[in-house]
């Protein structure tokens, strides 16, 4: 507060009004978005899921909302600064208040937001085209200009007393990469969702040698708790490489929420290079980057965070 004491008796003192309330609506808008940005929910990094985070406690949030009054009411100056119909209404605020309200979440609640907010996560421009159990293949549709293959999954649903998910993984076709060693696909099903702590939540087929094209015929079977809408189904495909980290390839969601009420499908499912997120999911990404402590979290954010390199597409 002192800071801006300082610097905008200077402007008042200086600028004409109309140029004083552009300066001061400029400024608003500074604060409000560094506010979040360094205090509240610093950007996702390497160092975050490493451990190196610190979060906000209880306290703090409380002292920030509280001094986001005082920030307001100097803004204001008694009338002769902003309107309080331009503050209270300003996206940044908005933003700002949303984040504090997520941040005293779980971690469950949290994920349960993303999963449910998150419709399209993976941008090819193609969707997951769904069929029953005859497996035929639907044409493809048109416009991609560099697909990266397509992963063929066949999901069974009970929906009783026990939720289980059976998942088997029949193949991956097409796939784009290159690599000047030996190329050795496999695939990795994740359940994202609520609840899952004490459950096993991946799932790894074994590699195929130098195939771009892999039949697997593998199956995994998990479980969950709350309704299908709340959970989802990541599907990546990486490249084994002995000594160092595996490569990803590309990579699917499948929304369980999509296929509820079919039982027994098989999903054809494009595969991308990245997960793409709206505002919301990257709140939420970046409030469970600041829980390195929290195993869920720090899988969650590391299944939402990898990529294909680019250095290995064609």
């Amino acid at each position: 507060m002192e800071f801006l004491d300082g610097n905008l008796s200077i402007f008042a003192d200086i600028c004409e009004k109309t140029v004083l309330k552009r300066i001061l609506k400029d400024l608003w808008k500074i604060v409000l978005s560094s506010l979040e940005r360094t205090i509240v929910l610093p950007q996702s990094n390497d160092s975050l899921v490493r451990g190196e985070a610190k979060t906000l406690t209880p306290k703090q949030c409380i002292i920030i909302d509280a001094g986001l009054e005082t920030i307001k009411q100097y803004f204001h100056a008694g009338g002769n600064g902003l309107k309080k119909a331009f503050v209270e209404k300003s996206p940044e605020l908005a933003s700002l208040r949303y984040a504090l309200s997520l941040y005293s979440q779980s971690t469950d609640a949290l994920v349960k937001t993303f999963v449910t907010t998150q419709h399209s996560q993976v941008h090819d421009g193609m969707g997951i085209r769904i069929t029953g159990n005859e497996k035929i293949k639907p044409d493809r549709g048109s416009g991609v200009e560099k697909p990266i293959g397509e992963a063929v999954l066949q999901i069974d649903m009970m929906l009783g007393k026990e939720r289980k998910v059976s998942v088997r993984v029949i193949a991956v076709n097409d796939m784009k990469w290159q690599t000047s060693g030996m190329f050795r696909p496999f695939v990795d099903v994740s359940m994202v969702g609520p609840f899952l702590a004490d459950k096993k939540r991946k799932f790894t087929t074994k590699s195929k040698n130098n195939s771009w094209t892999a039949k697997f015929n593998e199956a995994f079977h998990v479980l969950g708790k709350e309704s299908p809408d709340c959970y989802e189904l990541q599907v990546t495909v990486k490249d084994y490489c002995f000594g160092r980290a595996d490569r990803v390839v590309g990579m699917a969601v499948v929304q369980l929420r999509d296929i509820a009420d079919r039982k027994s499908c098989v999903c054809w499912c494009p595969l991308g290079p990245r997960i793409s997120t709206d505002e919301t999911g990257m709140t939420v990404m970046r409030i469970l980057s600041q829980r390195p402590a929290d195993e869920v979290a720090k899988e969650f954010v590391k299944l939402k965070s990898e990529t294909r390199p680019v250095e290995e597409g064609r």
